[in-house]
């Protein structure tokens, strides 16, 4: 299992972005993420649904503070609090309309001017359920019991394009697992 280390070549826009806020990190799992944005001296609040993750999160960033929680549950910070969001394989678990609904949660906790980094299933990531699996609704299936959504081009830019500049929009490989997962990179700006 690699470091995958996606974040290092945003760091600097995220210091530029945060202006003195925190970094709201949803779904931070065991904490990669996490560690990656303590140790560049981010003040990060982290959620994260599974006690054990948070676990071995607070061992890998002992300075951050986290939060068991389901994402969809009020978020830790107000609204135009958050210099940065980052989201990273933690917004595909949920229909469209939640998922819409969802982003537009984040919009409003981020300041003006703040940015969301995220990543998203993409619908080529084969080896991680976008095909052979119970059809819920368009490219949203059941995956061993699990729904999870995965997004082609079209559906990334639907679900950012209100209230959203996009900054970059990349589909990638990405080596975080033992097979290659395919993933959108997507790092919007949040418009005033």
């Amino acid at each position: 299992m690699s470091a995958d280390p996606w974040l290092q070549a945003w760091l600097p826009l995220v210091q530029a972005r945060c202006a003195g806020r925190p970094v709201l990190e949803l779904g931070c799992g065991t904490g990669r993420d996490t560690a990656t944005l303590t140790r560049a001296g981010h003040q990060v609040l982290a959620l994260d649904l599974s006690w054990a993750s948070t676990v071995v999160a607070k061992l890998r960033a002992p300075g951050a503070k986290f939060y068991r929680q389901n994402i969809l549950a009020p978020f830790p910070v107000g609204e135009g609090a958050a210099g940065v969001v980052v989201a990273s394989l933690s917004l595909h678990y949920f229909d469209w309309t939640g998922t819409l609904n969802l982003v537009s949660r984040i919009r409003q906790t981020l300041r003006p001017g703040g940015v969301l980094l995220c990543r998203l299933n993409s619908t080529g990531d084969v080896n991680f359920g976008a095909i052979g699996h119970e059809r819920l609704a368009d490219n949203y299936y059941r995956v061993r019991g699990v729904p999870k959504r995965f997004f082609d081009r079209a559906s990334v830019e639907a679900l950012f394009a209100s209230g959203w500049v996009t900054l970059s929009i990349q589909e990638a490989d990405i080596d975080r697992y033992v097979l290659a997962k395919t993933v959108w990179e997507v790092v919007l700006e949040r418009d005033s």
